[in-house]
């Protein structure tokens, strides 16, 4: 049912092209921007999870004392 609808288009066989186009577009930008991106802000943002404040407060026991 699809298979004829779709052949039915005309100018149909360009969209496969233009969406695999757009990809490999993204594709290259993002490649680009994360090979050329500052290495002490990656380093910063890898090291974030573990280094924000309520983890140190955790750590030193200051919120378990407030919330007691």
């Amino acid at each position: 049912m699809y298979k004829e609808i779709l052949q039915s288009i005309e100018g149909v066989e360009i969209y496969p092209i233009i969406s695999l186009i757009v990809f490999v577009l993204f594709f290259i930008v993002v490649t680009i921007s994360l090979i050329r991106m500052d290495k002490n802000y990656i380093n910063e943002m890898k090291q974030l999870p573990l280094n924000n404040e309520d983890n140190k407060k955790i750590n030193s026991g200051e919120l378990n004392e407030k919330h007691a």
